[in-house]
């Protein structure tokens, strides 16, 4: 797959969203950044993404790249045991991790072309993965992102029935030390912002229209649902 003329970045006041668009800018492709905080696109108010998408008037959009994402709504550590489930927090994060995505695609899927090669792309985890999932914990969050690994999985079945190159997919990027993760890190290795894009980038340069539906990491390799 080659570069995209255009590319929308979602979430791109973010650690990882930001290092995307800047990287993709860097390679001349023409990048419309969305963010809650610069833009006040809020992906758990659908009328935000729908004026914002009526914005855009008839542009056409080559990738789309959800780069949101929510470890928990108030700051705190995710759940370690189901003692300490709080049914809010939990819808909170679903609200942001699953919903939001979907209805991002429910809005912009239209924008996207029918006679050259295209990608959608969120950023999933790979505590999402149910067949990974050795340790339990992080219930909230697990659930959810299972949840956006199967908005994917559905987006990938309806859109290539009229977008036959387009490849929608989930991304893990691994440990990024970013302001919503560093907390959590515990001497994990980590990458930068700008390393965790360029993998990215180059793991979606990498994919057909046959890894459609599916999760791939940082390296290309392949997740479990």
């Amino acid at each position: 797959m080659l570069l995209p003329q255009t590319a929308l970045v979602v979430g791109a006041s973010g650690g990882i969203g930001n290092a995307l668009a800047a990287l993709l800018e860097s390679r001349g492709v023409e990048v419309l950044r969305w963010s809650r905080r610069h833009d006040g696109i809020d992906i758990t108010n659908e009328q935000t993404i729908r004026t914002a998408a009526e914005g855009l008037g008839d542009r056409t959009l080559d990738w789309i790249v959800i780069a949101t994402g929510q470890l928990s709504a108030d700051g705190s550590h995710p759940e370690r045991r189901f003692r300490e489930l709080e049914p809010d927090r939990m819808a909170d994060c679903f609200a942001v991790n699953t919903i939001g995505p979907a209805l991002l695609i429910k809005h912009l899927s239209a924008r996207l072309p029918r006679d050259r090669p295209s990608v959608v792309a969120a950023l999933s985890a790979r505590l999402g993965s149910i067949g990974d999932n050795n340790l339990g914990g992080w219930m909230s969050y697990r659930v959810a992102k299972a949840g956006l690994n199967q908005v994917i999985r559905c987006a990938h079945v309806e859109l290539r029935r009229r977008h036959k190159q387009t490849v929608v997919l989930g991304l893990h990027p691994g440990t990024v030390d970013t302001d919503m993760t560093r907390r959590f890190h515990r001497g994990r290795t980590t990458a930068s912002a700008a390393e965790a894009a360029t993998n990215l980038v180059e793991v979606l340069l990498a994919r057909t229209p046959a890894d459609g539906g599916q999760i791939f990491d940082y390296a290309g390799e392949r997740i479990p649902f």
